[in-house]
């Protein structure tokens, strides 16, 4: 789903006229009201889905999709991911990435050596923490910061990363 991004995932229905409550996987929650639809995962198919309505509510966010105006029509979706296309997305300052983008990136020491495989990213109130799966070292937890990340190579899939006193 190179061409797609993931902005949401249902987590639970709000009310009995088809909302439905959404933990945003994006950076602004208040993204959403620029969109105009998303894409459901079905589990079978993407499923477009035609925005009426959007509300915040502590961390998350409510939105109405033209057309289902029913618990029911909607329930069965908990846990789903919405997607938007990628021409859809944000457009993204120095040194920002998305996280499809980075996800089964190579990690490379300073010296060129391989260290291992960005195997996901846990974000944080502080910064990103990217998790690496190393071959040597197991699970390793760098903070994406400027003294740890020393450069993404989107082109080559490739990160360089310093490894701080303490990080290991």
């Amino acid at each position: 789903m190179e061409d797609l991004l993931k902005v949401g995932v249902i987590t639970t229905t709000h009310g009995v006229r088809g909302e439905v409550k959404v933990y945003p996987t994006t950076d602004d929650a208040e993204r959403f009201l620029d969109l105009d639809y998303v894409l459901l995962d079905t589990g079978r198919e993407l499923r477009r889905l035609d925005i009426q309505n959007v509300k915040f509510f502590k961390n998350l966010v409510i939105l109405k999709f033209d057309g289902i105006d029913n618990i029911n029509d909607i329930e069965k979706y908990k846990g789903h991911d919405l997607w938007i296309p990628r021409e859809e997305g944000q457009s993204l300052e120095d040194n920002e990435y998305y996280i499809a983008d980075l996800l089964g990136m190579r990690v490379l020491l300073e010296d060129g050596s391989e260290f291992g495989t960005l195997k996901d990213v846990m974000e944080t109130g502080a910064n990103d923490v990217y998790i690496i799966d190393s071959r040597e070292h197991g699970e390793v937890l760098l903070p994406a910061i400027r003294d740890c990340i020393l450069n993404v190579d989107l082109e080559n899939e490739t990160m360089t990363v310093h490894l701080m006193k303490g990080l290991i």
